[in-house]
């Protein structure tokens, strides 16, 4: 498999695609506008202690003072314990005896600023890597829970002896993140050193910053590509801007350097996206209907809830007996939901609709052939077998908003339901409308303003009622027709 990433830059927008074997597999997308402060590091000053509320204003350059609460202060553990538990068992030592008005503190933002509420912070760092979280105030070493019982104790030691001691220079606390159960010595001794240079530097930037300043901001979209995306199967990397190439490769240099050097400047004419129509590929993802080269289709509901799969055979008739046509349908889905699910970034819980399939061994070799598919995929999946209705339940963690909620937004006709009343349906709702008004008020006149097929309507196919209905009332009734309302929309006038 030979997988190129290719990055789309320009100063409002980063658009980065991960093609495979030609297919595009991944999209990320980021804004300036619209990136949160989670994870900055900053040199805060406070500026208020509340004992009451056991709580500090720190103010870290921001519009408003940013809240950490005595929970938030990291205490040093005792020895052995990981800081979760420790910290249920210890009780909290009083803020006021651990910060006061005027001191400087490095502290980090958990949760972004929202309305009239300032941002939270912590005072325990902890920098997100590739493969480890560093927590550089901690000795603690750890391992996701989420990787099963059995193999965690084997890892922790291997992490052990990479992290070493402070006695030989080393020391420090990390936890191995899930993505990193099938890390190499390598690969782990890479990103220890990564985490250890960013700390140092900001250590060092606290040193001569004054307070309010920024010292750690958490990576953007590039530098992320270089420490998250790149593998071994990565061929290249091409970024169309020469400023950010340069950006990039002083990025990754010093901290990742194998991936630096699959870092490419694309100069082509074309737009670097035209190269695999990545554009048109993000106008189908946004739809609800994939079709499948055999013919058939995949039809994707996305709600609050859940997201809904539905496999149909479409005018796919290329095989000897119905049972085989449904059955290579299903397994081309397999392969194609778990493309749709990585490109549409689509997680919670997915519920799937395979064709129904009457032998057993079929079912078995589309169940296979679909957890094979979602194998490939870098986020966490889990996928149970057929249900007793036909169906395969699975979950993918979420990990980022899902490419229709970062570039669409609710249709202001329909407010997301993906329907609108008929010009009938609204017809009628403005003649019920006027009968209520009528017995409130006594205008001289009404007038309604709506959509032009609804004013159509009305002088046409129920002419014959809006008259009777005025005739009913005793009151003129005039139609103003709208082009810029919905259709759904009306307004009734009493002059």
């Amino acid at each position: 498999m030979q997988q190129d990433i290719l990055i789309n830059w320009s100063p409002q927008e980063t658009r980065v695609a991960i093609v495979e074997n030609g297919a595009v597999q991944e999209l990320h997308l980021e804004r300036p506008l619209e990136r949160g402060l989670v994870g900055n590091v900053y040199l805060g000053k406070v500026v208020r202690v509340l004992p009451g509320m056991q709580s500090a204003f720190i103010d870290i350059g921001l519009e408003r003072a940013a809240f950490l609460h005595v929970a938030d202060v990291w205490q040093r553990q005792p020895d052995g314990e990981p800081p979760s538990i420790a910290r249920k068992t210890e009780p909290l030592v009083p803020i006021e005896k651990q910060v006061f008005e005027g001191q400087s503190l490095i502290v980090q933002v958990v949760k972004d600023p929202m309305g009239s509420k300032g941002a939270r912070l912590s005072t325990q760092i902890s920098i997100a890597g590739r493969l480890l979280v560093f927590l550089p105030q901690d000795d603690h070493v750890g391992v996701s829970q989420k990787i099963p019982a059995a193999e965690r104790d084997a890892l922790r030691a291997r992490l052990q002896t990479l992290v070493g001691t402070k006695e030989t220079g080393g020391g420090g606390g990390f936890i191995l993140r899930t993505n990193g159960e099938d890390a190499s010595d390598t690969e782990l001794a890479e990103d220890i050193a990564y985490l250890r240079k960013t700390w140092a530097r900001t250590k060092q930037a606290s040193l001569k910053l004054p307070p309010k300043s920024l010292l750690l901001q958490d990576l953007d979209l590039l530098q992320r590509v270089l420490r998250d995306l790149v593998g071994d199967h990565t061929h290249s990397i091409r970024l169309d801007s020469m400023e950010q190439f340069q950006r990039l490769r002083a990025f990754g240099q010093e901290l990742m350097p194998t991936a630096t050097a699959k870092l490419q400047h694309y100069k082509g004419e074309r737009p670097i996206f035209d190269l695999y129509a990545i554009d048109e590929e993000i106008a189908r993802a946004l739809g609800r209907r994939v079709d499948l080269k055999s013919g058939g289709y995949l039809i994707i509901d996305q709600t609050e809830a859940l997201t809904t799969v539905d496999v149909n055979t479409g005018g796919f008739v290329g095989a000897r007996n119905f049972d085989d046509t449904i059955f290579k349908t299903n397994l081309e889905a397999a392969g194609a939901i778990a493309r749709q699910l990585r490109l549409r970034n689509l997680g919670g819980i997915i519920i799937v609709d395979f064709i129904d399939m009457v032998r057993e061994d079929h079912q078995q070799a589309v169940l296979a052939e679909f957890k094979k598919q979602l194998g490939r995929d870098r986020v966490k999946t889990s996928a149970g077998g057929f249900s007793q209705l036909g169906l395969v339940e699975m979950t993918r963690k979420r990990t980022r908003d899902s490419l229709a909620h970062m570039l669409c937004e609710p249709c202001p006709s329909c407010q997301g339901r993906g329907a609108i009343k008929t010009a009938r349906s609204v017809a009628y709702d403005i003649l019920r409308e006027i009968l209520r008004e009528a017995r409130q008020f006594h205008p001289r006149e009404f007038r309604v303003v709506a959509a032009p097929q609804v004013v159509e309507l009305l002088l046409d196919e129920e002419s014959q009622h809006l008259a009777g209905l005025s005739d009913f009332i005793g009151k003129p009734i005039s139609l103003q027709a709208e082009g810029a309302i919905g259709q759904e929309q009306y307004d009734i006038v009493l002059l």
